[in-house]
C-alpha cells in the first residue's frame, strides 16, 4: 500500500474515522441504553479498525474487502444516529453533525476504494 501511504495513520479516511469514533464516544457517554451505546460505539470503531487492518494486509484485494466492511460500518453508524435522535439519546444537531461526518467518511472510503 506504499503508493498511498506508509502507515494507515497517514490515510485521510482513517483519520476521519478516528474523529467520527471519538465523536460517537463523546456524545454517547450519558446514554442509559447500554446495548444501544455499545452497538453504535462498536460500529464506529469498526470503521477505523477495518481501515487499519485492511491496510496492514498489504494486498489491494484484501484492503478493498476491509474498506467495504468499513464503509458498511459507517452506514450502520448513520442509521443508528437516526434512532439515537428519535429516542432522545442525543440532540438533533449532534446527530446531524455526526451523520455528516459519517457520510463524508463513506464517500471518502468509496473514492479511495476506486483507486485500488
Amino acid at each position: 500500500m506504499s503508493e498511498f501511504a506508509e502507515r494507515f495513520e497517514d490515510l485521510r479516511i482513517w483519520q476521519q474515522s478516528r474523529v467520527l469514533a471519538n465523536g460517537i464516544y463523546d456524545v454517547m457517554v450519558g446514554c442509559s441504553d447500554y446495548s444501544f451505546r455499545n452497538q453504535i460505539e462498536r460500529a464506529a470503531t469498526s470503521s477505523m479498525n477495518n481501515i487499519a487492518e485492511g491496510f496492514e494486509r498489504r494486498t489491494s484485494r484484501d484492503f478493498g474487502h476491509y474498506l467495504d466492511i468499513a464503509k458498511g460500518s459507517s452506514g450502520e453508524v448513520r442509521s443508528m444516529l437516526y434512532l439515537a435522535e428519535d429516542r432522545k439519546f442525543i440532540e438533533k444537531h449532534l446527530a446531524e453533525q455526526l451523520r455528516g461526518k459519517a457520510e463524508i467518511l463513506s464517500s471518502g472510503i468509496a473514492a479511495f476504494r476506486r483507486k485500488l
